[in-house]
């Protein structure tokens, strides 16, 4: 029988796997091509792990050497400490300003004034000048702090020019409260009723260190004590009192308005 056509025209270069493919299973030649694909992979799977396998192996990882943690911790620290000691240089070069007796009763004046409930820590020792900066609301170690203590206390005997350091239950100081309101004053006289305070035990005292008093009241007039109640209604009966105390900034008749309400 003649050859078939199909067999005449068939390619002479066909690969040995194919015609070992076609002598095995001669009858499914359509599986061919999957067969091939599978041997292909069994035998690149087999070079893999067979042949290739040392080419494959992982290179370890370099490990980076990052500095111990205690490193930057020491290095805080250390700036840390370079700051603290400078700042401790700077109050050992400015040491706290002590307050002269003047100072020290308008800065207390001042500081009473600004808000009723400001009392005087009673661990104080009122014998001995006051700490500043339990009274005064700046840093008493600035190179400002002199400049700033003389603001402060120009600044109270402006605002109040006549100041009365009362006892509530006292002859006395009702009878300088007279004094005072006859005057009719401008700004009005600041009045502290000493006795009825929660800092009395260590006022009084102190009050008495710095001006010279044995008693109360204590009549101050441009933050000057004016003396005791003899001194004082002397004063009063010469008119000298009124001049001191015009002197100091305050208005005689000043409060008095008129029935057209000018003062």
């Amino acid at each position: 029988m003649p050859p078939s056509p199909l067999l005449l025209h068939r390619p002479q270069h066909s690969s040995s796997l194919s015609s070992l493919v076609d002598f095995i299973h001669p009858r499914k030649s359509r599986l061919r091509a999957t067969f091939i694909c599978l041997f292909s992979l069994v035998v690149l799977t087999s070079y893999i792990f067979l042949v290739a396998q040392p080419s494959l192996v992982t290179a370890p990882i370099p490990i980076l050497q990052h500095p111990p943690p205690e490193e930057p911790r020491s290095s805080w620290r250390n700036l840390a400490t370079k700051y603290r000691n400078a700042a401790v240089a700077v109050v050992v070069a400015r040491p706290e300003i002590t307050l002269t007796s003047p100072q020290e009763l308008g800065a207390i004046t001042s500081f009473m004034a600004a808000l009723p409930q400001n009392v005087v820590p009673l661990t104080i020792d009122p014998t001995r000048p006051i700490d500043p900066q339990l009274i005064l609301d700046f840093d008493t170690r600035s190179a400002q702090a002199e400049t700033e203590v003389e603001e402060v206390v120009s600044d109270v005997w402006a605002r109040n020019p006549v100041v009365l350091f009362s006892k509530l239950h006292s002859p006395i100081s009702r009878e300088l409260k007279t004094i005072l309101h006859d005057m009719k004053l401008r700004p009005p006289p600041t009045i502290f009723e000493v006795d009825q305070r929660a800092d009395a035990q260590v006022l009084v005292p102190m009050l008495f260190r710095l001006t010279n008093a044995t008693d109360l009241p204590i009549l101050l007039v441009g933050g000057v004590s004016v003396g005791t109640i003899d001194d004082i209604r002397e004063l009063d009966a010469r008119g000298q009192l009124k001049t001191l105390v015009s002197r100091a900034g305050a208005v005689i008749d000043g409060g008095k308005k008129t029935k057209k309400g000018r003062r």
